[in-house]
């Protein structure tokens, strides 16, 4: 199919075209290239996020050790919240009946999907996916913020830099080297031991901060893809459930993409 010339494109209906940046985005562009801004400025909103954070993983936290049917209770929860949120997000994108149907039935499966994986991952491989997506989250946030320097797509996500990609990707490979060591040479009270025996020669812990890489890389494309939604949708957060993080979407649009992954992957490796 040829390809739509740049004028047809503002024509197309439904999600096609990005809207135009919004104006606060371009006074703030304006404004960082007039004034350099000062690092506690940039994460003036650490002690409100830190505080939701702690809370979100005590609860989250509290709920996996009970284990059985209360994760299972708690994973469905953060489900339909998070439906509900992306259900929104799509109905303010388009006003297309067809595409509101088609948006929502493929969010149901998306989400659906990453739940019905969370709640059958097993332990070991249910921590990974949540410390790479903890661990991807932190290290963008402030390589992001100390560092910043060029955007990966300013009309989708202004905030999204270049350096925080490069954060992340460190950081999720650092935790995936960690992981395989607990669960290879770990205490005891960590629960059982996998013994693989794995020589962490430089071959392995490049494969390991390659596989660490890789996830943050898939864990960003859900951001990124939330953050072309609610661009869509014109709303900067998928709701105000989390002091400093938005919505409950917000919060897991990296993880949903990462445990899909995860699970496909170690599918293959049985």
């Amino acid at each position: 199919m040829a390809d739509a010339e740049p004028d047809d494109l503002d024509d197309l209906e439904g999600f096609a075209a990005l809207p135009e940046p919004r104006r606060r985005d371009r006074i703030k562009a304006l404004a960082k290239k007039a004034l350099p801004v000062p690092l506690w400025v940039r994460t003036s909103d650490l002690p409100k996020r830190a505080a939701s954070a702690l809370v979100m993983l005590a609860v989250a936290g509290t709920a996996l050790w009970i284990g059985g049917v209360v994760w299972d209770a708690f994973i469905a929860l953060v489900a339909l919240v998070c439906f509900a949120e992306f259900a929104r997000l799509v109905w303010r994108a388009t006003g297309n009946p067809l595409g509101r149907a088609l948006g929502l039935l493929a969010g149901a499966g998306y989400i659906g999907t990453a739940a019905m994986v969370l709640i059958g991952l097993g332990d070991f491989l249910l921590i990974l996916a949540l410390g790479v997506t903890i661990f991807t989250d932190t290290g963008a946030y402030f390589s992001g913020r100390t560092i910043g320097g060029p955007k990966i797509a300013p009309r989708i996500s202004p905030s999204k830099t270049w350096a925080g990609l490069a954060g992340g990707m460190v950081a999720s490979g650092l935790w995936v080297i960690g992981w395989v060591l607990a669960i290879d040479r770990g205490p005891a009270w960590l629960g059982p031991r996998f013994e693989l025996g794995l020589n962490l020669g430089a071959a392995n812990v490049l494969a390991l901060l390659a596989l660490g890489g890789g996830l943050a890389i898939i864990a960003q494309m859900g951001d990124f893809f939330e953050s072309w939604l609610k661009r869509r949708a014109h709303m900067k957060d998928s709701s105000n459930l989390i002091p400093g993080h938005g919505g409950v979407f917000d919060r897991v649009d990296g993880l949903l993409p990462v445990s899909i992954a995860i699970a496909g992957l170690g599918a293959a490796l049985v």
